[in-house]
């Protein structure tokens, strides 16, 4: 397989460890760094862009490469401190929703514990059959900060990677506040790694989601109400972003509960995220069992095993 070119920075398990790389074509180049296992490209991206691109530029020139197709890829931040969801923040899927257009981001939370990486399963839940795909572009926070304005939010961001919002719809819509629905174990799938903030333009991105083999969801970034400045300018006014927080930006429209029928996920399945410069996400849907089988992967350090 080969890997896109960009500075991309991804967190994979060899010799039975997380490790940070850089990708460059089909070859990773370990960074020199000691990773725990609940660490991930945040304990890089904490220092700044500058700092996080000088670190994978000596990577890339100084240290051993090994086979990219010869690790697995795990999820580039398996611990977040936080979570934000952004909803309806796409005009078509606004519609499809039947709402009204927000005048401020839509915000949500979901739990670190729902945090999945590439190729990892997204659980079916014992307790409902409408678990429904989101394809997004996700921001992953670098140095971060408080009250950062617009114009400075990308000094703030270290980069981007895929997400999928995985949604419960019956438990998302049964309570007042979505953050249950959002939440089930394995239900934030991330990665396939991150693209660095200078190599990528956030606003203008083809997004692609397919259930098997049939396209579900296509749009651009550029179909964005709030962009990523603007998200990130906003949820700073309320708390300090620190590295290795997600924002997860908001689907098009495309979801399975929007159509007629509805389309829901079900066991067997593969959902698969494609965006422009990003890579591709692709991950199976797995009916859960009664005996803990749906511990999120991330989060178990099952990726490990």
């Amino acid at each position: 397989m080969m890997y896109n070119a960009r500075m991309t920075l991804t967190r994979f398990c060899a010799k039975r460890a997380p490790q940070l790389g850089v990708l460059d074509g089909n070859k990773i180049y370990p960074l020199d760094l000691e990773l725990g296992e609940t660490e991930g490209v945040e304990v890089v991206l904490g220092g700044g862009n500058d700092a996080a691109a000088a670190a994978l530029a000596r990577a890339r020139t100084s240290g051993n490469p090994i086979a990219a197709d010869s690790v697995q890829l795990l999820a580039p931040v398996p611990k977040p401190s936080k979570i934000f969801g952004v909803g309806l923040n796409y005009a078509d899927h606004v519609a499809e929703s039947g709402l009204e257009r927000p005048e401020v981001p839509a915000v949500f939370a979901k739990f670190p514990s729902a945090v999945a990486g590439p190729g990892d399963p997204i659980y079916s839940p014992l307790i409902s059959d409408k678990t429904d795909y989101e394809g997004e572009l996700c921001i992953v926070i670098g140095r971060g900060g408080r009250r950062i304005p617009v114009e400075r939010a990308f000094e703030a961001i270290g980069g981007y990677m895929i997400t999928n919002d995985v949604s419960v719809r019956d438990w998302q819509l049964k309570n007042q506040h979505w953050s249950l629905g959002k939440s089930f174990d394995s239900h934030s799938p991330t990665g396939p790694w991150l693209t660095l903030t200078g190599d990528v333009d956030p606003s203008n991105l083809t997004l692609r989601t397919w259930v098997n083999d049939e396209l579900r969801q296509s749009s651009n970034t550029r179909n964005l109400i709030f962009g990523s400045a603007e998200l990130v300018a906003h949820l700073s006014l309320f708390c300090t972003l620190l590295p290795g927080d997600l924002i997860a930006t908001g689907t098009p429209g495309g979801v399975g509960a929007a159509m007629d029928p509805p389309r829901y996920l079900a066991p067997g399945d593969e959902v698969r995220i494609e965006i422009e410069g990003l890579g591709t996400l692709a991950n199976p849907v797995v009916a859960e069992t009664e005996d803990g089988g749906s511990v999120s992967p991330a989060a178990s350090n099952r990726s490990l095993v």
